[in-house]
């Protein structure tokens, strides 16, 4: 609060020195003309007026009206800010004692006023933050105040007096106070975890230098270790960070924290003769995919098959290797997808890593699927792929059957047509 105040109040010094002229020179003289001592009652006067000018005067910073900040941080008593706001109330609460003498209604009225100030913060458009760890922060200060004016009190042999009227009006103000903050925050007030948030953005910057780190290792290993990298883009999925490394051989883009690959394009993709002089034959490249798959995509590799298609007569032939996984005849969602030039050159990918679903029983065959989907649309299946597809969010074994002009979905575990599948 007052961390916050001294930074975000334009004109606090200013303000403070005439609000506290304005109370203490009233009540000096109002004291002197009652003949009573003056010196505390003044001191007290300007404390409240440091009080009003910190808490309540206008600034530049704050929540949204009617919101308060419930977070608490893990430094709650420890914090610069948070020792600040114990100063904040100690001081004041030690002159009430002093001058009251009585500490228990003194502790109670300061923890009140804590409670009346942080409510202020949230209801009017101050520009200021109510927060829970300040009203915390300050009721210690009041306790802390008033336990002091109370040992101040008793070694100057003038102890409180009438301490079980002191006690019971104390509890009873402190109950009353309580139950009134209380049912304001529970009925008006929105609650906002601004530390939650601080502490996810800080681990969100955090998370994103990590990743930046390791899309540079990434690309540099995928294209070359003298890789240059230009720029990154970081973006938030989810509860993940997609990040795109652009180098000067192409793009890579990944996700964090999982380290997983997704996607690279080569921006140098005509074919060369490698380093034997000569193009490679299927075998060949279909080791070095695999060599290259072994490195970058474990999982995707581990039991999956691998398939080698040649593409393109032209001045840049290559070849694309897919690797694909099969459980109990069901095509899983992994995909890994390379391509690779003539002399084995890897110039792009895409991949999705996903852990095998456990699916239920394939009930439905190929014969089976294509019926249904025939009494569906009237059209025969020319072809039928099984695979795990997501539906209404859940992982289902799903035939698609081609009908020549669009694709009938059939549930492989009920033979129900899939409407919508995700």
């Amino acid at each position: 609060m007052i961390e916050a105040s001294i930074s975000a109040v334009p004109g606090l010094i200013v303000s403070f020195l005439i609000l506290a002229a304005l109370t203490a020179a009233p009540t000096a003289l109002v004291a002197k003309a009652r003949n009573k001592p003056w010196p505390l009652r003044t001191a007290l006067a300007a404390y409240l007026a440091g009080v009003l000018a910190v808490t309540l005067l206008p600034g530049q910073a704050g929540l949204q009206s009617w919101q308060c900040d419930t977070g608490t941080p893990t430094h709650l008593f420890t914090s610069a800010s948070s020792l600040l706001n114990v100063a904040l109330f100690a001081p004041g609460a030690l002159l009430a004692v002093l001058l009251y003498k009585r500490p228990v209604t003194v502790a109670a009225a300061f923890g009140t006023l804590s409670g009346g100030v942080e409510l202020a913060q949230s209801a009017g458009d101050l520009g200021r933050s109510c927060s829970v760890t300040d009203l915390a922060a300050n009721g210690i200060g009041a306790l802390l105040g008033s336990l002091l004016g109370a040992l101040w009190l008793c070694r100057r042999r003038r102890p409180p007096s009438r301490l079980l009227r002191d006690l019971a009006w104390g509890t009873s103000l402190a109950v009353l106070a309580a139950l009134v903050v209380a049912g304001v925050f529970a009925s008006r007030i929105d609650r906002v975890d601004i530390v939650a948030k601080d502490e996810q953005r800080r681990g969100l910057a955090e998370s994103a230098v990590q990743a930046d780190a390791w899309i540079t290792t990434a690309a540099r290993g995928v294209f070359g270790s003298d890789t240059q990298v230009r720029e990154t883009a970081t973006e938030k999925d989810g509860d993940r960070l997609r990040i795109t490394a652009t180098t000067n051989r192409g793009a890579v883009t990944g996700t964090w924290p999982a380290k997983t690959l997704e996607s690279a394009r080569s921006s140098h993709t005509r074919d060369d003769a490698g380093s034997l002089g000569k193009s490679l034959d299927r075998n060949e490249v279909a080791a070095a995919a695999a060599q290259f798959a072994r490195k970058w995509f474990p999982r995707n590799v581990k039991g999956s098959e691998q398939r080698v298609r040649f593409v393109g007569d032209g001045p840049a032939p290559a070849y694309t290797v897919v690797y694909r996984r099969y459980v109990d005849e069901v095509m899983m969602p992994m995909r890994l997808d390379l391509t690779l030039t003539a002399s084995g050159r890897v110039i792009g990918f895409s991949a999705r890593t996903v852990d095998d679903p456990v699916l239920p029983r394939v009930t439905v065959d190929e014969a089976g699927a294509r019926a249904l989907a025939k009494a569906s649309t009237g059209l025969p299946g020319r072809s039928a792929l099984l695979l795990a597809q997501r539906v209404r969010g859940e992982w289902r074994p799903v035939w698609l059957v081609g009908g020549g002009k669009r694709d009938v979905a059939i549930d492989a575990a009920t033979g129900e047509r899939v409407v919508a599948t995700a």
